[in-house]
């Protein structure tokens, strides 16, 4: 499979092989040189981190959870 270097150095992982290593837009990959060759290499784990920060930002989940709570204990 060819791929094609752009002018600003970027290229495309085809999507055959996003969707075969499950890369989504986002993901980190380490970029190294080993005998004249580039090898990336996906970062595991990272993205469901990063996708989940801030996310609950500004929610009292453990407010949420007392209420659940109460409300079980009532229709007890």
């Amino acid at each position: 499979m060819l791929i094609k270097l752009s002018s600003k150095g970027q290229l495309v992982i085809p999507k055959s092989i996003r969707e075969a290593l499950r890369l989504n837009s986002g993901n980190q990959m380490r970029v190294r040189i080993a005998d004249g060759r580039i090898i990336l290499e996906p970062i595991p784990g990272k993205d469901l981190i990063q996708s989940l920060h801030g996310k609950y930002a500004g929610n009292d989940l453990l407010k949420e959870l007392e209420n659940e709570h109460r409300q079980e204990i009532a229709r007890d």
